[in-house]
């Protein structure tokens, strides 16, 4: 195996880094993208949005294919391996986050099939999307500055997206019970809020990963209190 060389190894880590970084500007763009045509109910749009996931999907193999180039090619030490083993990671998840924003898209072109009833609390969502998208920029952020600090903001933050989606979920019910015509398009809006609350998880898991990286431990289903001591 060739002996692992500090500035090559130093090059490898700085190109998958910055492919990573391609990577989640792609998906943060799909993402926008797909909160765009839900607000708007813009099939065009959605199209768009669906469109991008081949090229995720394309990146995250490239990146994978990457990740185990470098590994078979040099000798990384512990902090080497646990940088790449957090890509990875993130990897997968910034991948996930795509699939959500397609998931989004699919279903506001089955909601304009349907036709959805203009009473629909649809706009409402657009606040929890906008907190989604938010956290995913933070988290590539964080990701790209190794920063610890704007990673626990991250994990704070993910309980807004929480909290809007439980309010969302008492107005559909609402909703339903008030007129059942409603049923079947509060049913797809309410899958619409699940992948956006899907998109902050991914967003906080990153920010976990970013974490595990500079401070070497695993946070993940770990309570925030002791989260902050490890930060510290």
């Amino acid at each position: 195996m060739e002996k692992h060389i500090s500035s090559q190894f130093d090059a490898d880590l700085t190109n998958v880094s910055s492919r990573v970084l391609e990577l989640g500007g792609l998906v943060e763009s799909q993402t926008r993208h797909a909160v765009y045509s839900l607000a708007q109910f813009n099939r065009e749009v959605a199209d768009q949005v669906i469109a991008t996931e081949k090229q995720v999907n394309k990146l995250e193999v490239e990146i994978d294919a990457e990740l185990a180039s470098i590994i078979a090619r040099r000798q990384p030490t512990a902090i080497d391996l646990r940088l790449l083993m957090a890509i990875s990671k993130i990897t997968g998840n910034l991948e996930r986050a795509g699939d959500e924003a397609e998931r989004i898209a699919r279903m506001v072109k089955l909601i304009l099939d349907q036709g959805t009833p203009s009473n629909l609390p649809s706009s409402e969502l657009r606040i929890a999307a906008d907190l989604a998208t938010g956290l995913l920029r933070k988290a590539l952020d964080a990701f790209a500055r190794l920063d610890v600090n704007t990673a626990l903001v991250i994990l704070k933050e993910d309980d807004l997206i929480d909290a809007e989606f439980n309010g969302f979920l008492r107005k559909l019910v609402t909703y339903m019970m008030e007129d059942p015509r409603t049923i079947s398009a509060s049913l797809d809006l309410l899958f619409v809020a699940k992948a956006i609350e899907r998109i902050g998880d991914h967003a906080k898991n990153i920010a976990e990963f970013v974490i595990y990286v500079v401070k070497g431990a695993d946070v993940r289903h770990t309570a925030l209190t002791e989260i902050e001591k490890a930060v510290q």
